[in-house]
């Protein structure tokens, strides 16, 4: 049997008991240049890469066919014949924009204004509040909608404020000037000043990403009354209304940062409605960009591209197509991709690995030293109550009321958000759909829902080197099934476990327990604190931000390498390609991380990105001491810690 592992981009100068991540990757890392297309390469990347060729033939073969009106085939290769057709849309250049453009000219007061929020929203348009809907945190058994704070167009608020976004702040404003100017709007350069100004007062207001990810902080419930009492001046009934949803789907909304709602408020109020009117063309034409002719694209690319990422080539226009056709027509896409590409027996072989990753982590539980007895049985409880979902849903997705047409790109887009829109809120007031999947099958990626307390696995991400069902059970416990103890984990860090089994926001702690918890989740977060990447020496990892995914991967990893020993029964597996069964283990894990960045993305990423960087995610395994076992790593050693400033949770 093979190992699994890709030897070929090992760098065996450096010692993996100094630098895991170096060790797997080190070569790989040196060879391997970034598509000029692209701010970041690596695992996922390339797997992602093949499945977007798979898509392209499925999709041009669909856009070639005569298949027959309203099926999902005939959408799908409308859909992507309509982007592909860029003469056309350079022939058009802005016209798509007049109609809309029209209707902001009109906006006559603050309730025009909101009125007109509500229907470009609907229609995918981003406003100053953005609305969406989910199962209730407090009330699983039901939908809500959340309202989430919005209206900027850089990456978050830090980009407003900090010394170090000084020239991406400078570049941002010049970017705006000239796309205002391209789509033939006058007097770009003033525009361009007061849309700064004003999203500098939205983003003073936003909450940062340490905040907002608090479950317990951001869930604020209001009803219709209790939201109007709270943010005078904004017209809700007419935001409604342009939305064309119905009043009682607004009955009761989870805000999920008041007082920024309260700022925006107030900021209707006090800025001139010109300012308003000037700041929505942009946003207009900001979120029309990709989809409007080739000088408005480019530019667009300029700086959300090259000039935030660092990544210097647009992506071929096949490949913005095909994700065009993801983002709207994606479980269409995904029913044909599956029928292809995704074999039957890879969802059998992972449900018994998922078995093996819960028993697992039924047996830790029973051990943990730091856990009583009442939280305990509540924590077992909650693993009873997980659901696995494999590669792709039960019933697919129905397209049929979205209308799709061969010559309107823009029209496209707009009505599919449309579509979406209006089945988001369809939800509302009906049973939860617990078979609805958040990924698409050709997704290379993995979630935990807690709401829902579910963990999915795309069919996309199940082939090497995160599952290869050729390889020995050491590689695929390594890599598939610490992704899947990661998103287990997710059921348990310092949020998911504020969810009990049914998905409620609950504290089903006890007091010293959670204490206890959050000892250690402090002391993972001021050992993140302390990292500094070897390509941006002088920034540090915010550990604040990335102890969840620290938490899910810690705990991911040593209960993949529990269920691995599940596995194999307690037996000691061979050795193969001169590495034991626990040393390939940490091999699989640490090929899975296998990427590289460009510097400015990894500056963009280390803002706003809950997971840290590639190298600290494979070498968390400082704090194992089977890492330690498995590779005789001793005092010395770059990667060892002192036993007491090894963190270990699950």
């Amino acid at each position: 049997m093979k190992s699994g592992i890709a030897r070929e981009g090992m760098d065996t100068d450096v010692r993996p008991q100094d630098d895991l991540f170096a060790f797997v990757n080190g070569r790989w890392i040196s060879e391997t240049a970034i598509p000029d297309d692209r701010a970041r390469h690596g695992t996922f990347n390339v797997l992602s890469d093949a499945a977007e060729q798979q898509l392209r033939a499925i999709v041009e073969e669909a856009a070639a066919a005569d298949a027959e009106p309203g099926t999902s085939t005939r959408k799908v290769g409308d859909l992507f014949g309509s982007f592909m057709d860029e003469a056309r849309v350079d022939t058009l250049g802005v016209e798509p924009l007049a109609s809309d453009l029209g209707r902001i000219d009109a906006v006559a007061d603050t309730t025009d204004l909101w009125r007109l929020l509500g229907g470009l929203q609907r229609r995918g348009f981003g406003g100053a509040v953005m609305p969406f809907v989910d199962t209730d945190n407090r009330k699983s058994d039901s939908y809500v909608v959340y309202l989430e704070q919005s209206g900027i167009s850089l990456p978050d608020e830090a980009y407003y404020r900090e010394d170090s976004f000084a020239e991406i702040r400078e570049a941002y404003v010049g970017h705006v000037a000239r796309m205002l100017t391209l789509a033939g709007l006058p007097d770009a350069e003033d525009a361009a000043a007061r849309v700064m100004a004003l999203e500098t007062r939205l983003a003073s207001a936003h909450w940062d990403n340490v905040t907002t990810r608090d479950a317990v902080k951001s869930y604020t419930k209001l009803d219709a009354a209790a939201l109007r009492e709270r943010t005078p001046g904004l017209d809700w009934d007419a935001w409604i209304e342009g939305m064309e949803a119905a009043p009682q789907a607004f009955a009761d909304v989870v805000v999920r940062q008041p007082s920024f709602l309260e700022h925006l408020a107030e900021a209707v109020s006090e800025v001139d409605l010109e300012d308003w009117k000037t700041w929505l063309r942009w946003r207009l034409v900001h979120d029309a960009a990709p989809y409007l002719s080739g000088d408005l694209v480019a530019e667009n690319f300029d700086f959300y591209g090259r000039t935030l990422t660092g990544a210097p080539k647009l992506r071929e226009r096949w490949k913005r197509g095909v994700s065009l056709v993801e983002g709207a027509l994606g479980e269409a896409a995904g029913q044909l991709y599956v029928e292809r590409h995704f074999p039957p027996a890879a969802k059998a072989r992972m449900l018994e690995l998922v078995d093996n990753l819960v028993e697992a982590y039924r047996r830790d539980i029973g051990m943990l030293d730091w856990m009583g007895q009442e939280t305990r049985q509540r924590a077992l409880d909650k693993l009873d109550a997980f659901t696995p979902k494999i590669g792709y849903p039960d019933t697919w997705r129905d397209y049929t009321a979205l209308e799709i047409r061969r010559d309107d790109l823009l029209g496209n887009v707009r009505r599919a958000a449309a579509f979406e829109t209006d089945r988001q809120l369809a939800k509302l007031g009906g049973p939860v759909d617990r078979g609805e999947w958040f990924m698409t099958p050709q997704t290379v990626n993995a979630y935990y829902n807690p709401g829902m307390n579910e963990i999915v696995f795309p069919a996309a991400i199940l082939q090497p080197p995160f599952f290869d069902s050729e390889a020995d059970d050491a590689v695929n416990y390594g890599a598939i099934g610490s992704v899947i103890g990661h998103e287990i984990g997710h059921g348990f860090d310092d949020q998911g476990s504020r969810y009990d089994g049914t998905g409620n926001l609950v504290d089903w702690w006890t007091e010293d327990d959670r204490a206890r918890f959050d000892a250690l989740a402090n002391a993972l977060i001021e050992q993140y604190a302390g990292f500094e990447p070897r390509e941006l020496p002088g920034r540090t990892v915010n550990g604040a931000l990335t102890v969840g995914e620290n938490i899910g991967d810690l705990g991911g990893l040593t209960i993949a390498y529990a269920a691995y020993r599940i596995a194999t029964e307690g037996g000691e597996p061979p050795v193969i390609d001169g590495f034991t069964g626990a040393q390939r283990f940490f091999l699989g894990w640490a090929q899975v991380w296998r990427s590289k960045a460009r510097e400015a993305e990894a500056v963009r990423l280390l803002s706003i990105d809950p997971h840290s960087p590639a190298e600290f995610r494979a070498n968390v395994v400082r704090n194992l001491h089977e890492f330690y076992q498995a590779f005789d790593v001793v005092e010395g050693d770059e990667l060892w810690l002192p036993e007491d400033a090894r963190v270990r949770i699950w």
